[in-house]
């Protein structure tokens, strides 16, 4: 039996507590909620989704590696608050082949100025922000359509 092709769901620091932290910025999902919507939705488009949270830094760069590695069709990344700061995650994503997809729950030019530079965005194949939990699913359609 032929396996799918996987899509890589990477979330950092922090997104465990969504459905609980500020849900007036990051809405009322948890990510199990969102993680049960993207294996639907990944179902009907014949994509598998290898979904993942790390509140380190490191996990998610190797994570990244992995991706590459293992083949991934593509990448849906919500760095959280290590968008504005990690150079190293920047790097991790311009060394890999694998289209990454960059996704915020909230708009982050719509909140802090120090919210306003993402390291991710120059290196990530498009950015989805400000649509809630709807932005892993458009993530995903575009990202099963390479």
């Amino acid at each position: 039996m032929a396996t799918l092709p996987t899509i890589f769901v990477l979330n950092g620091p922090n997104l465990n507590l969504l459905g609980t932290r500020e849900p007036e910025v990051y809405g009322s999902d948890t990510l199990d909620d969102i993680a049960g919507q993207l294996e639907d939705r990944g179902r009907e488009l014949g994509v598998a989704i290898d979904m993942r949270q790390s509140n380190h830094e490191g996990h998610l760069i190797d994570w990244l590696h992995e991706a590459q590695a293992k083949g991934a069709k593509a990448v849906i990344l919500n760095a959280g608050a290590l968008t504005h700061t990690s150079i190293a995650l920047h790097d991790a994503v311009k060394a890999i082949s694998v289209p990454v997809f960059e996704v915020h729950l909230s708009n982050p030019c719509a909140r802090e100025s120090f919210r306003h530079h993402s390291f991710v965005s120059p290196v990530a194949r498009g950015t989805i922000t400000g649509l809630g939990a709807l932005g892993y699913q458009l993530a995903l359609d575009a990202a099963a359509r390479l």
